[in-house]
């Protein structure tokens, strides 16, 4: 014999034939006979000798065996992956991934019979396929190899001959619904029926993956063919499977395993889910399959380079794989399944033994900042080691490591297969009269890549799951393959990190779908556009609030007043004017006399606390204060600083013209604060020429015209504010200002129709609270209303539902979304073909709506931790760039430097904003909004989206508010959901929990609920998580106190451990 070790790290056949004449020849572990002899009345425990049974749980068995002891011929335990794939089966209530199906044709009825009695010589010939799995009322499952197992043939009932029949019989097994009972020999069936039109029998043999493996089903055709032809002598004599059991019992001890998975594993605390694809516990219905066939000359480079670099083609399929996963989950350390044949250890024979042999086991990766050679020879290296350990089991690997029990390790999985193409032939290996329809692969993992090595070649089988493209998987993998080969022959020394895995037509696609290079040529600033309308048409209404309504020309005049006030003052470009003022006229007169000015004006919100106020007037470094009298007091901290009263100046002696202050396109226009997680705000300077451009486009996207009156919904400093005004106004159009309160649903619909308001912005929540009140008053008239934009958080699918009972499904609806460092908006998306999708009765809603597509001037890159494109599909940050950006943070060069950084897509050195958000592109070109990075709660292991939690929440037909957040607990970071109810609906905590356990996995699940009467929002109608209680009890299940010495004292044990007061029963 020879070790595995030696024959993995000596690939080529000179330097394994040295290291084998120097090898310490051993022997193979020596597996103990089996000890039931033939004709066994009953079974003793001294006779099974490869697992230790006594005389109960000896009964049990024999009970459950059809003919008792006297058909049992052997006992012993499951080999590893036997026990996974147990696990998995008894998991599974309807269907099992690890059926196998198998289709044969038949030209008579008396071939296929003599086809089904050949095949019961197979398998009264090999243990394995008389065995059956037993586990109930036992300490651990064993297999009952039986004397005696017969294949059955049955026949499909009611088949309807006008359709297609092998389709039919196909249906009928498919293991999305299909079981076989494993504890009954032989785990395989026969079904057949006749297909009157093609005059042909068909037949269906489903097996159970427990009994055959791929080169299993290579023997028993083999095997049969040679039955059929009348060459049974020529069978050769058939290998024990109890031989390859006692040799994963006996061999590498339980100790060495855990303690090289220890070493290889210990500190992984992640899951490694390409795609954020985890469940492992698939019934394989919703895979997908694809194949690619690598070019020859691709082909001959890889064999050629592993040749050169002493290594087989398998490590680098493997190192190529392990780059896959790290685009495909931003990861450079990650851990997939790889199947390993497990006929090496085996014993004498096991390579034409006939049962499961292969076995999945991790694999650790560390990509890193380390060249491809290191990693080739890493990747090398840990494959050798692990097929020293090739019997070890799966659960004890993953027992391994730092993850809480039950979460996967792994969702991947690569499975190298040495499949060399057989010599064409006509003749049918079956023999004449049979033809093979075919079979499908099924697992239970989510992302399968098999890399068939055809001898002449490579082929890659992708098996994945529907949400990814199983043929673009394929490309992923096609790219990897062949940056690796390229790499070792020109630059061995290249980072991992750096090898580019996107393909160039997919490149090509997604610049297609991120970059809008549509830009506009007016360099003027805003507020010239304002005063065209002003001049072309001065009579039109331009500012709306309360009873009021101000002509262009009138709010031209007075904010012109102010500005030459200003211009006396002062203020010239790039000075900064700090404007603190309530919901008025004054505040729009205001703002566009900064501008005219030359100025660039700082909003401030009399609301803000007293010191958030000081630190912003501190930090911007105004040199001018404008506010109102009655507010002014509000300001102290200003101290010195010069202050205008809006409401109080006379500027009757000031000149109404327009002043013709010049400005530079990259002259600042406002310093808006936003909040910068030290606790202290950041100022973000926008230049003239990003608001026009930006005013201009929203025109464009709106569709304003002069006619249009727009809601100015959002306060003062938030940058929504900006698109609400400076677009309406340079499109001639009237701007509707609000109260300083926020409107209740029936307040806004009265001053909806009132005000004849065509166009309003909201943000999302405050979106969803009007779409869910209206949807209870049922459809009524809009007045005017002809489009809507929600922004500012994710907008909830459900809310569209909302829209659409309402009678708003006509009223265009636009999901934006930007961040303030990119201007205000950066994409936006149509939610017509969705609301369509329901009007249709089509399930036309994802969970997750998209963000959409780039406005003019931007480019959106979706980027990887190494800023490289990630793949489509694949979650990454989202970065800006493009014209419209931020000067960047006042004051905050570091900062700036963080987050404003040089576009390496852009050969004009433009710059990208990191935005902070997790985003993928989907099938359609339009992107998700996945969630914040920095607001990912890993719990139990897991990272996970909240917002993916609130969707579910949202779902509930009693839901009409909901947010989750993360808090730590005496156990750890835990869930808390809060939700408020429809009116006339109730829900309690329990309910809801219930139901998301039935959707999610109960990582996701809250620890509590809690039902409130409404989510407190703010100013800007945005949900308040400041403001959200803490969980207490008053959700909880009505208190039982416990009952008797041992509850109490469980109780206390508990209310201990878990920090509350009390635990009743």
């Amino acid at each position: 014999s020879v070790q595995v070790r030696t024959l993995f790290q000596h690939p080529q056949l000179a330097a394994f034939a040295q290291a084998l004449t120097q090898e310490r020849q051993g022997d193979e572990v020596a597996v103990p006979a089996n000890g039931i002899p033939a004709n066994c009345k009953a079974i003793e425990p001294q006779m099974v000798t490869l697992i230790e049974l006594d005389a109960p749980q000896i009964a049990r068995i024999e009970s459950a065996v059809q003919g008792g002891a006297s058909n049992i011929q052997d006992i012993y335990p499951l080999a590893p992956l036997q026990e996974g794939m147990l696990f998995h089966h008894l998991l599974q209530t309807e269907g099992d991934a690890y059926v196998t199906p198998l289709g044969l044709s038949f030209d008579s009825r008396q071939r296929l019979e003599r086809f089904i009695a050949s095949f019961n010589q197979v398998i009264a010939r090999h243990d394995i396929l008389r065995t059956a799995v037993l586990w109930e009322g036992l300490k651990e499952p064993v297999q009952v190899v039986q004397r005696n197992a017969t294949l059955t043939l049955q026949w499909l009932q009611d088949v309807d001959m006008a359709n297609d029949v092998a389709g039919q019989l196909a249906a009928h097994v498919h293991p999305s619904h299909y079981r076989i009972d494993v504890r009954e020999a032989p785990m395989i069936r026969a079904i057949a029926a006749h297909d009157d039109r093609s005059n042909r029998w068909l037949l269906q043999l489903p097996s159970h993956h427990l009994v055959l493996d791929h080169t299993t089903l290579d023997l028993l055709v083999e095997e049969i063919a040679l039955i059929e032809q009348g060459r049974q002598a020529e069978l050769p004599e058939p290998v024990p499977f109890r031989r390859f059991v006692g040799q994963a019992r006996l061999g590498v001890s339980q100790a060495e395993h855990e303690a090289f998975f220890r070493r290889m594993l210990g500190d992984v605390d992640e899951p490694t889910a390409p795609f954020n694809l985890l469940d492992v516990q698939g019934d394989g219905t919703r895979v997908h399959e694809a194949k690619l066939r690598l070019a020859p000359e691709l082909a001959q480079q890889v064999r050629r380079e592993a040749q050169r670099h002493g290594v087989g083609a398998a490590t680098l399929f493997h190192l190529a794989w392990a780059l896959v996963l790290g685009k495909a989950t931003g990861k450079d350390d990650v851990v997939f399944g790889t199947v390993l044949f497990g006929r090496m250890q085996g014993g004498q024979g096991a390579e034409r033994a006939v049962g499961l042999f292969i076995n999945t086991l991790p694999l650790r990766i560390r990509l890193g900042t380390r060249s491809v050679l290191h990693c080739v020879k890493q990747t090398h290296e840990a494959l050798t080691q692990l097929l020293h350990h090739e019997h070890a089991g799966l659960s004890l690997a993953q027992r391994c490591t730092a993850l809480p029990g039950g979460t996967p390790l792994f969702s991947a999985l690569l499975n190298y297969r040495f499949n060399p193409r057989p010599v064409k032939s006509s003749k049918n290996p079956l023999g004449e009269g049979m033809e093979v329809l075919g079979g499908r692969e099924f697992t239970n993992y989510p992302f399968d890549m098999s890399v068939d090595d055809l001898g002449d070649g490579f082929e890659l089988v992708a098996l994945i799951d529907q949400a990814v493209d199983a043929q673009r998987v394929c490309g992923l993998m096609h790219a990897a393959i062949a940056e690796v080969a390229r790499a070792l022959s020109t630059q061995p020394a290249q980072l991992a990190c750096d090898l580019d895995l996107v393909p160039a037509l997919q490149k090509q696609q997604l610049a297609a779908w991120g970059v809008n290079p549509q830009g506009y040529d007016d360099a003027q600033p805003v507020h010239r556009l304002f005063e065209r309308h002003a001049k072309e048409t001065p009579e039109a209404p331009a500012l709306v609030f309360g009873d009021a309504t101000l002509s262009y020309a009138e709010l031209n005049a007075r904010a012109n007043r102010l500005a030459h006030r200003l211009i006396g003052l002062g203020v010239n470009p790039e000075h900064r004017v700090g404007i603190a003022v309530e919901r008025s006229v004054e505040m729009m007169v205001g703002l566009l006399a900064i501008l005219k000015a030359g100025g660039a004006y700082v909003p401030l919100d009399p609301e803000y606390p007293a010191d958030r106020l000081a630190y912003m007037v501190g930090d911007s470094g105004i040199a001018l204060l404008l506010t109102q009298s009655h507010i002014a007091g509000r300001l102290a901290s200003s101290g010195s600083l010069p202050t205008l009263a809006l409401d109080a100046l006379d500027l009757s002696a000031q000149p109404a013209h327009d002043p013709q202050v010049v400005l530079h396109r990259d002259g600042l226009a406002y310093l808006i604060y936003t909040s910068g997680s030290t606790g202290r705000p950041k100022g973000v300077g926008i230049s003239h020429g990003a608001l026009v451009q930006h005013a201009q486009e929203s025109i464009r996207f709106f569709g304003l015209v002069p006619s249009d009156r727009v809601l100015q919904f959002s306060t003062l400093n938030f940058d929504g504010f900006i698109e609400q005004t400076f677009p309406p106004l340079a499109a001639g159009a009237a701007i509707v200002l609000r109260g300083p309160a926020l409107w209740d649903s029936e307040t806004f619909y009265r001053e909806l129709i009132d005000k004849r308001i065509s166009v309003a912005d909201l943000t999302t929540a405050y979106w969803l609270l009007l779409a869910q009140d209206f949807a209870r008053h049922g459809e009524r008239p809009y007045g005017a209303l002809r489009q809507v934009h929600a922004g500012g958080e994710a907008m909830p699918p459900e809310g569209l539902n909302a829209w659409r009972k309402a009678g708003l499904a006509h009223i265009a609806l636009l999901n934006t979304y930007g961040p303030t460092e990119a201007t205000v908006t950066a994409s936006v998306l149509d939610c017509a073909p969705y609301l369509k999708d329901l009007q249709d009765g089509d399930e036309g809603v994802p969970l997750r709506m998209p963000i959409g597509v780039p406005l003019a001037g931007r480019a959106l890159r979706v980027v990887g931790p190494d800023f490289s494109l990630v793949p489509q599909g694949a979650a990454g940050e989202l970065c800006i760039g493009g014209a419209l950006l931020a000067r960047g943070y006042l004051g905050r060069a570091g900062l700036s430097a963080e987050r404003f950084v040089a576009d390496p897509f852009d050969d004009k050195g433009g710059r990208l904003y990191r935005t902070g958000d997790l985003v993928r592109w989907n099938e359609q070109g339009q992107l998700e909004y996945l969630g914040r990075i920095d607001h990912q709660v890993k719990i139990r292991g897991f990272r996970i989206e909240l917002g993916e939690i609130e969707a579910q929440l949202l779902s509930q037909l009693e839901v009409r508010e909901a947010v989750v957040v993360a808090g730590e607990g005496p156990l750890g970071a835990r869930l808390v959901g809060y939700v408020s109810a429809h009116a006339g609906r109730e829900i309690g905590s329990a309910e809801l929990r219930q139901r998301l356990a039935e959707v999610m996995p109960d990582y996701m699940v809250p620890s509590t609920v809690v039902v409130l009467g409404a989510l407190p929002l703010n100013a800007n109608g945005k949900v308040d998580r400041k403001a959200l209680p803490e969980p207490g009890l008053e959700n909880a299940d009505a208190y039982e106190a416990p009952q008797g010495e041992v509850e109490e004292a469980l109780a206390a044990i508990w209310a201990d451990v878990l920090g509350v007061a009390r635990v009743g029963r």
